[in-house]
């Protein structure tokens, strides 16, 4: 399967560049995102962190009355 793909892809001209072109692209909006989180608020990140667990209490409190 792949060797059919690599045929059809060593014929175009410049090919070399995309997986260049999307590394680039991966690392910018990894490091992106590791600034944003890192600059968020420490209430931010609580609140965040406790989203899985929130449905589970209103379950909880549901049951309760």
């Amino acid at each position: 399967m792949l060797r059919y793909i690599k045929h059809n892809l060593t014929g175009i001209d410049g090919v070399a560049i995309y997986p260049i072109i999307s590394l680039i692209l991966f690392v910018l909006v990894f490091v992106a995102m590791i600034y944003y989180v890192s600059k968020m608020r420490k209430e931010d990140l609580e609140e965040l962190s406790s989203i899985p667990f929130e449905d589970d209490v209103e379950k909880e409190e549901l049951q309760n009355n």
